[in-house]
């Protein structure tokens, strides 16, 4: 009799928590009835150039495309000034490609020099390279990361740099995606995920000093 009692308890709980999460839904189902949460607050930040790096990820040609990502070269004017602040002050500044890109096809406005390192991975530039290592043995404890796309390279060395202990300035006009709701959900990350929005800083590229 006990055993014949608990079959149907369980077999009615098991029912009962089957009809719960049918009637829960998921976000695909609540998916247009989701709001964006409010914009989260912008900071004015200043570096110091002898512990910082500047990582300018695949602002090549076969990435940062006019018609693909019509965004990123309007980033360019911007990015080509912040890049001028940071060599001016002397700070590290490390690019990097990706699929058979080399540095010659990073853009003319923000082409690195050739005493500037670079790295060549995928999406994650810590991924198979000796990034981590360059940053280390120049003393670095703090990256400014720009680039394209936003939910590629800079999401992904943004993330695994706050991850690694590194202190992590997004300047969001240099963080750019075909799409604006690309670059939305990436702030919205680098503002909230654990472990990585309390290393991070959203910024705009004229708000970072040196």
């Amino acid at each position: 009799g006990r055993l014949v009692a608990g079959a149907v308890m369980s077999a009615c709980l098991a029912v009962g928590f089957a009809g719960s999460a049918a009637r829960a839904g998921t976000v695909i189902d609540d998916w247009s009835k989701i709001k964006a949460e409010p914009a989260p607050q912008l900071k004015e930040v200043t570096v110091d150039p002898k512990t910082t790096a500047l990582l300018m990820l695949d602002f090549i040609h076969q990435i940062c495309d006019e018609k693909r990502v019509p965004r990123c070269v309007a980033s360019l004017p911007a990015m080509k000034q912040l890049l001028a602040k940071a060599r001016a002050a002397h700070a590290t500044v490390i690019f990097s490609t990706a699929g058979k890109a080399t540095p010659k096809d990073v853009w003319a406005e923000v082409a690195p020099l050739p005493s500037e390192p670079w790295v060549h991975s995928h999406a994650n530039k810590f991924l198979d390279t000796d990034l981590d290592k360059i940053l280390h043995d120049k003393g670095i404890k703090t990256v400014i990361v720009v680039g394209t796309a936003a939910n590629g390279a800079v999401l992904y060395t943004g993330s695994q740099a706050a991850l690694l202990g590194y202190k992590v300035i997004v300047p969001i006009d240099g963080s750019t995606a075909s799409d604006e709701y690309t670059e939305q959900y990436v702030v919205y990350n680098f503002a909230h995920a654990p472990g990585v929005a309390n290393n991070t800083t959203l910024t705009t590229s004229e708000m970072v000093k040196f």
